[in-house]
């Protein structure tokens, strides 16, 4: 045998110029990637950052405190100045929208128009009087600037301050007037009253009302009907007269409501007694309720004419309502009260004209901005060291004019851009104005100016919850064991087809989703609702029927569908037996369900229907969210490592004891997550909440109800809100408020996570 000589190995250079430039580029590579991936982890969190901090920035004006400061004008702050004109006492005080002319109505009928800022005299109108003198001023209400005198000889003048915009050489000029909308001569009342010393007014559509008191407290209703003349187009009225009561006490206040139907009376001794005049003639009394331990000082309308409020000498105001009782009977309830920081007379209530707010007035000085639908004093401030005879606010309640004891006007500026947010607002239950009882309601909008914003987000909250709930409930468990069974049982040939397909389903647009539900899927179930509840108690009990005669079929009938395959047999079975329900569906609503379940329901059970509901919202959003959960618990599934369930089965356990107590736990962490992502999917869903639902914000847990989610209230009403305003900001806050839910179950659930990687990494 020849020597054998050993081959040695050849020498590996490690040193050479390519390989170090090889070991260059990849260290190259390696810091790109870190950097790249850095950079995009921390840009992702700039990005949410940003996003939190943008939905901050239009939120936080809503919680900006008010201010009140003395008016500046051409930079300097405008003082105290005499009142302008007579020195009559003063029975109405007004000012523009523009904030720069303003009105005072004097005791001999003088209208005094001057500039607001520096009170620089512009016009001066007398207003036509009676020989008798003035003994009484009512106001229509402040946004339709009419008011009435009464005179001593029982009659009255009824007018309208009014402001004139024109821009002669591009300069706008504000021109104002007196006009008489029933001519200037005086109206005459009931010749049966004797000097009238109290007076309300209301002008509507048919008639215009009034109703006097006199010195004997005899309370008289006049009610001029309106006729147009069809020559000359002008209208004429007709008076009627009636006698409504006479008072037990002295009169102190009286007024009117808007809709001419109802009287209120005040007596000093702080007794209201309400009064129908629906038929005058036979006019009906409630009362007197005691709406006052304390000497009534002022009595306005708040904005639209429903609510009353009524102050004291000690500085506490009350708000009334009208109530609906279960009779159909109105009745008058004290709905919350206001008090003051310190006991003082309240001087004057100056009602807001474009919101549910008022402007509060003590003798001292003192000045207290309210909202009653916020149920809060905004602010209360010490402007003036002397008595104050009255006060009002600008149109845009920006604006503060007020006359102290000595004929001393003063000027103030009001920043108070939200007062109607609040929390008890925004998250407890309130009483509305025409409302039985406190309660949760979104209503941001209506076809009044009168109206009064109802901004609670637990009807948006509770819709997302209930929303989410439902879909949750169809898609958590279908999902989870279709991916069980995907991940664990299923042959590996039809798995690589079948999750390709299912998660092909997360791309179809959730817009494409909604538009079937509600206009296909929402009419369907509600002519199939005995179907679908067929269905759901039928498919299930025939799979495990199914699923329990095909392990019991002899092993050769078995063994023709490959190991694996044999979950592809449920699919006929499934149709089969849903085509089976449907023909049924009239058959059990006439044996069970009178021939309609939906009447049934309805009717029968007391539960309401609404086509749109959630059970459309669970089977449309339940399948876009099946594939989210199903994806990321089939990869954890499946990621679980082989030689875990190997050895559980080599030790003897059975499959469904491996998959329980090994594969099961081990993936944890990851269904957990994908359970949490698709609830975040289900939480922020949009399009098909918004068409599948009737978009209703009520509170309520049934099934065949609709919803209104957060998501949905945003897409919907954001392009029409005015920006800058209380209903745009608080869309903005119903954002941050579902970005702080997801933000926090989200975090939860890592945690949550975390523990059970911790718990169960070491099997």
């Amino acid at each position: 045998m020849k020597n054998l000589v050993p081959i040695s190995a050849p020498d590996l250079e490690f040193d050479t110029p390519a390989a170090a430039r090889l070991r260059r580029y990849r260290r190259f590579k390696d810091k790109l990637a870190t950097a790249v991936v850095g950079v995009g982890g921390i840009s992702v969190i700039v990005a949410i950052l940003l996003i939190f901090i943008y939905l901050l920035y239009e939120v936080m004006p809503l919680f900006h405190s008010a201010k009140i400061a003395a008016w500046q004008h051409n930079g300097q702050v405008v003082a105290p100045y005499e009142r302008p004109g007579s020195n009559e006492a003063s029975l109405y005080l007004s000012l523009e929208e523009q904030n720069e002319v303003a009105l005072r109505l004097d005791s001999a009928g003088t209208a005094h128009f001057f500039e607001a800022a520096t009170g620089t005299l512009i016009n001066q109108l007398d207003v036509p009087l009676s020989p008798a003198a003035i003994s009484a001023f009512a106001l229509d209400s402040e946004s339709s600037r009419k008011f009435a005198l009464g005179h001593g000889d029982g009659s009255m003048t009824f007018a309208r301050h009014q402001y004139n915009v024109s821009y002669p050489n591009d300069v706008r000029t504000i021109t104002p007037d007196i006009e008489y909308p029933y001519g200037d001569e005086p109206l005459e009342l009931s010749a049966e009253l004797v000097d009238i010393e109290h007076l309300a007014v209301r002008d509507g559509e048919e008639a215009l009302v009034s109703v006097a008191v006199d010195s004997n407290n005899q309370l008289t209703l006049t009610r001029f009907n309106k006729e147009e003349n069809f020559i000359t187009e002008e209208v004429e009225l007709t008076a009627e007269h009636f006698a409504l009561i006479t008072s037990n006490h002295p009169v102190d206040k009286i007024r009117l409501g808007p809709d001419q139907r109802w009287v209120y009376v005040v007596d000093m001794k702080g007794f209201l007694t309400l009064i129908d005049i629906r038929t005058p003639d036979k006019p009906v009394l409630q009362g007197p309720l005691n709406v006052s331990d304390n000497n009534v000082t002022s009595v306005r309308f708040l904005l639209g004419g429903n609510s009353l409020l009524i102050g004291d000498d000690k500085g506490a105001i009350s708000q009334w309502f009208l109530v609906r009782d279960d009779a159909n009977n109105y009745q008058l309830q004290q709905i919350r009260q206001f008090s003051s920081e310190s006991p003082k007379q309240l001087a004057a209530i100056a009602p807001e004209l474009r919101r549910k707010g008022f402007i509060g007035v003590e003798n001292d000085g003192t000045v207290s901005l309210y909202n009653t639908t916020a149920n809060n004093r905004v602010l209360s401030v010490k402007l003036l060291s002397s008595a104050v005879n009255m006060a009002t606010v600008s149109p845009r309640a920006n604006g503060l004019l007020i006359e102290d004891a000595q004929g001393a006007i003063s000027f103030w500026k009001i920043d108070n851009e939200h007062p109607e947010v609040s929390w008890s607002a925004l998250w407890n239950e309130v009483w509305y104005e025409g409302y039985q009882r406190p309660d949760y309601i979104w209503q941001s909008s209506a076809a009044t100016n009168d109206f009064e914003p109802k901004y609670s987000l637990m009807p948006l909250a509770f819709g997302t919850l209930k929303a989410a709930f439902y879909a949750m409930l169809l898609a958590t468990p279908l999902a989870i064991c279709g991916a069980i069974y995907t991940a664990y049982f299923m042959a590996p040939g039809l798995r690589r087809k079948i999750k390709p397909f299912i998660e092909l389903m997360e791309a179809l647009p959730t817009v494409i989703l909604g538009f079937l539900a509600g206009l296909w899927l929402a009419p369907f179930i509600e002519t199939s609702l005995a179907a679908i509840f067929t269905i759901f108690i039928v498919v299930p009990l025939g799979v495990l029927v199914f699923a329990f005669s095909w392990q019991n079929l002899p092993k050769q009938i078995r063994y023709l569908v490959p190991d694996g395959w044999d979950v592809a047999l449920l699919i006929p079975v499934i149709v089969l037996l849903t085509l089976f329900c449907m023909p049924f569906s009239e058959l059990i609503e006439s044996l069970f369900f009178g021939g309609d379940m939906r009447d049934f329901v309805s009717n029968d059970l007391g539960i309401s229907f609404d086509q749109r509901n959630a059970l459309v919202v669970g089977l449309a959003m339940g399948f876009a969210v099946i594939p989210t959960i199903f994806s990321i618990t089939e990869d954890a599934i499946f990621s679980v490592p082989k030689h875990l369930s190997n050895g559980s089965l080599a030790l003897g356990a059975t499959p469904w004891q491996t998959l329980t107590r090994v594969v099961l736990p081990t993936a944890s962490p990851g269904i957990f997550s994908a359970v949490m992502i698709g609830m975040g999917r289900a939480v922020g869903e949009t399009m098909i909440v918004l068409m599948a639902t009737g978009n209703t914000p009520i509170m309520d847990m049934n099934i065949f109800e609709g919803m209104r989610t957060l998501a949905a209230n945003i897409a919907v009403e954001m392009p029409e809100s005015e920006v800058g305003s209380s209903h745009y900001r608080i869309l903005f806050l119903a954002a941050l408020v579902l970005f702080t839910f997801t933000f926090v179950v989200n975090t939860a659930a890592e945690l949550i996570r975390q523990r059970l990687r911790q718990k169960y990494g070491s099997l």
